[in-house]
């Protein structure tokens, strides 16, 4: 449990002190508080306009109760502040979470995974994003031209991953590796595996960490899914591996095929089947779309494979049996992470449940199948976001995962951004229709 006399006594040294939490669409937003007042705001919340937040309530019904997480409290040291960091959990009336927040949705499949089997779960995502010279997109707006691992004085990003680094250090989080990815401008860095709800906290954290550093160093970061023709994406990898309560890894077998369990057969038949409903919310964004294409970017192949990262789902090769653990390659940066993550799990789950098998892993590389055969092809995972919502409109699964009205307010939300990019009238169609 949390002290909150030290928590104040913390408090004494930041500039500002902020609760952070994230809409619908994964936006972190953040609400600044008198610290002097933190304890009453813990014990009783502090109210916001929730209908001024993407996905979490109507304006005729829209105050809301936002309660800091003490577990959450970090100082964060930013070269024009010191932020006293809190995390904080939505609640409709001060006894009553509020069914949209996201962190609740994760909260639930956790509590349900430990109480009906005994499983627990340790994640550690990839983080990527793009290091630009200006907020102000153009063509031109890469920060350098390197490529996979390229060292410095190519790799002009460096200073602002060793920034983010040093910040992370002090925050008490551990990074274990970090480099220059395939495209120009673009970094990973990968931090130390945790809890599913660890993971995603210091998902947030990460975020706003890398975005404020490399303003201070005179960039932009960015996390957008896709935004350059012709160059890879934004990814969000996720690494998972399931334990019984005396902490053994549950997805190891001696003498299981590439050394998985059949609850890790299930857990990966699980992802495959729900794969297509879930896609919304592992690639939430119009953008994010613009990546599924055979160019060795996203999977577009609802399948498994080892050590293949064409595959949807990856078998990391391992000789370590308490890190054998399986990669879902097909979310991105922009998600709601702690949407992803419920999800995730919540497929694992009912491929337990309902006892399916992966069948066979993919032998050769996903990116070689033609997707030009059909319009429609189940097998492969959506190409837009219109057909992402046709998924997902009628999955019981996904309702059940996120609740009612979470998944309704989840998908009006993903509907009018469609609609949006539906109706929009882009520079290629004047390129292509103006002269007819």
């Amino acid at each position: 449990m949390a002290n909150l006399q030290q928590i104040q006594e913390q408090l004494k040294k930041a500039d500002t002190t902020k609760i952070f939490f994230t809409d619908l669409n994964g936006r972190v937003v953040s609400l600044t508080v008198n610290p002097e007042n933190i304890v009453g705001i813990i014990e009783n919340g502090v109210g916001f306009d929730g209908s001024s937040i993407a996905g979490y309530a109507r304006v005729e019904n829209s105050d809301r109760l936002l309660f800091p997480d003490p577990e959450t409290f970090k100082l964060v040291p930013f070269a024009d502040e010191m932020v006293g960091f809190f995390l904080g959990n939505i609640f409709n009336a001060r006894e009553t979470r509020a069914p949209t927040d996201p962190r609740a949705a994760l909260e639930n499949v956790v509590a349900e995974a430990e109480s009906e089997f005994g499983y627990r779960f340790t994640v550690g995502p990839e983080h990527e994003f793009f290091i630009l010279s200006s907020e102000i997109f153009s063509d031109q707006v890469h920060s350098d031209s390197a490529k996979y691992f390229l060292a410095t004085p190519h790799d002009k990003g460096d200073v602002v991953r060793n920034r983010i680094i040093d910040i992370l250090k002090q925050c008490g989080i551990k990074f274990e590796k970090t480099h220059h990815e395939v495209t120009p401008s673009q970094h990973e860095i990968n931090l130390e595996p945790a809890a599913p709800m660890k993971a995603a906290d210091r998902t947030v954290l990460f975020n706003h960490i890398t975005q404020k550093a490399a303003a201070e160093l005179g960039y932009h970061a960015t996390f957008m899914s896709k935004p350059f023709n012709g160059f890879n994406r934004n990814a969000f990898h996720i690494h998972i591996s399931m334990q019984d309560s005396g902490g053994n890894n549950l997805f190891y077998d001696e003498k299981g095929q590439f050394n998985l369990s059949g609850l890790a057969r299930q857990f990966i038949a699980g992802i495959l089947k729900y794969g297509r409903e879930t896609s919304v919310i592992m690639a939430s964004t119009y953008n994010s779309y613009k990546a599924y294409v055979i160019e060795r970017e996203a999977p577009i192949v609802r399948g498994w494979g080892y050590a293949n990262r064409s595959s949807m789902v990856r078998i990391p090769y391992c000789d370590n049996p308490h890190a054998t653990r399986m990669e879902l390659r097909n979310p991105d940066a922009t998600g709601n992470v702690y949407l992803q993550l419920a999800v995730l799990i919540g497929m694992g789950l009912r491929g337990i449940r309902e006892k399916l098998d992966c069948g066979q892993p993919d032998a050769r590389s996903t990116y070689n199948r033609s997707y030009r055969t059909r319009v429609l092809n189940r097998q492969f995972l959506p190409k837009s976001l219109f057909e992402a919502l046709m998924e997902a409109e009628k999955s019981k699964f996904l309702r059940e995962v996120l609740g009612n009205r979470l998944f309704e307010n989840y998908l009006t939300l993903k509907t009018q951004q469609w609609e949006e990019h539906r109706t929009h009238v882009t520079p290629l169609e004047h390129e292509k229709y103006l002269m007819y």
